[in-house]
């Protein structure tokens, strides 16, 4: 029986009525976000059903959705007010979670580490979490063109850094402890490690401190396999932490006489086994009823950017200097996508006055230095063939036109900003 313990009346004074408006206001603002963001996909569907039942069904859901400038200026908004507002209920949420204990007399719960040490522990639990969801879902639903090996490995890096802050927070518990000289705090840190739940704490501090160190090696982060293995260890850490927490600072205190081993229930196995299966319950209903990757947002990219990115991988080429990655566009160069057919004899014209560019021998200078060059117009620029500063610095009147006609965007930006002029400043 559940109510095995007491009374089922509300205690106002307890602290865990902190969490009921904490965990309430998250998943309130969490829910209309996840909302918002669907409604431009429950409409796609909606205009795509045949049956008239799904066809009612996702007209309600999408709340009269048009896809008019004014829907998606309202959406654009909306999406980043409640951005704005879940960023800090991040933090807040998990803080005042953590006061539970924090605020506690009980050795081992009465530390002041214990907000940043929760944040930092859901953000990585929470990565990991999402990574062996995504693994799946990615090979599953065939969706290695739209989450690519790329996003995997920057999640990884994530996961090692928000691990090693982790094991930050587990060494300054052990730090103070010893150096609060407050027995009680120590014998509780002793037991952990050393008392008759050694190997939770050992397990722990193996899954969350030391496995996702092993990501500082590009080879291994960049292994979809290892990366699986490494999130399923990371949600298994993160258990053992929860249980040493809880278990480990409650099954001795300060009599002795009251000692004694934590024996979980049938009721606490249920409860254990049921959450983990009611969770993948609505996982695989949502996977099976709704888009599980935002179609309208890669709609949006995939006319500039999908059908190059997706002939680069397939040639097994990286995407370093595609200006995928803001962090490496200016470090190398990729063959880009060739000019249309109806513009090769200017593209020829122009690159013959300002000289081509050979990737064997040289290397590109990062144009959006240039003032009015955007990521856009440099991946424009490059897919013509103008790499360096020392091409630009050659056009004139007669190229400036023939870029615009090539380009066919912002019309006499080029001769306006003075593009050449600049090129030969940086060059300088």
């Amino acid at each position: 029986i559940p109510n095995q313990f007491g009374s089922l009346w509300v205690n106002f004074n307890s602290p865990l009525l902190w969490d009921v408006f904490a965990i309430s206001t998250y998943l309130s603002v969490s829910l209309v976000f996840w909302w918002t963001g669907l409604l431009p996909d429950f409409a796609m569907i909606r205009d795509r059903a045949v049956r008239p039942f799904q066809k009612k069904i996702y007209s309600l859901i999408s709340f009269g959705w048009t896809g008019r400038a004014k829907d998606w200026q309202r959406f654009e908004e909306v999406s980043l007010v409640l951005a704005g507002l879940a960023t800090p209920l991040v933090l807040s949420v998990h803080t005042i979670v953590s006061f539970d204990f924090a605020t506690s007399v009980i050795p081992g719960w009465h530390t002041t580490i214990f907000p940043p040490y929760f944040v930092a522990g859901a953000i990585f639990s929470g990565f990991a979490m999402v990574n062996t969801l995504l693994i799946i879902m990615r090979k599953v639903c065939s969706l290695e063109d739209y989450i690519t090996l790329q996003h995997i490995e920057l999640m990884n890096i994530v996961i090692m850094i928000t691990g090693s802050i982790v094991g930050v927070a587990y060494i300054t518990e052990l730090f103070i402890a010893w150096y609060s000289g407050v027995e009680y705090e120590q014998y509780a840190f002793l037991n952990r490690a050393t008392g008759p739940y050694w190997w939770a704490y050992l397990l722990m501090m193996s899954c969350n401190v030391f496995s996702p160190q092993f990501m500082w090696f590009k080879k291994l982060r960049t292994s979809i396999m290892f990366s699986f293995f490494i999130s399923i260890v990371v949600n298994v850490g993160m258990w053992f932490e929860r249980f040493v927490i809880i278990v480990t600072s409650l099954h001795r205190d300060y009599l002795p006489s009251s000692w004694t081993m934590f024996s979980p229930t049938f009721v606490d196995i249920g409860i254990f086994i049921g959450t983990i299966g009611f969770f993948f319950v609505l996982f695989l209903l949502y996977a099976r009823t709704f888009p599980v990757i935002a179609q309208a947002e890669v709609k949006t990219i995939l006319k500039s950017s999908g059908e190059r990115y997706k002939r680069i991988r397939e040639a097994g080429q990286s995407l370093v200097g595609t200006g995928a990655d803001e962090r490496t566009s200016g470090k190398a160069v990729v063959k880009a996508e060739a000019p249309k057919v109806d513009n090769t004899e200017k593209v020829n014209s122009l690159l013959q006055t300002i000289g081509t560019f050979d990737a064997s021998s040289g290397t590109a200078d990062e144009l959006q230095k240039i003032n009015g060059v955007g990521p856009k117009m440099e991946e424009a620029l490059n897919s013509i063939g103008i790499y360096t500063f020392l091409q630009v610095s050659k056009m004139t009147k007669r190229e400036y036109d023939l870029l615009d006609e090539i380009t066919g965007s912002f019309p006499g930006r080029a001769e306006r900003d003075d593009w050449s002029g600049q090129a030969k400043k940086l060059i300088n």
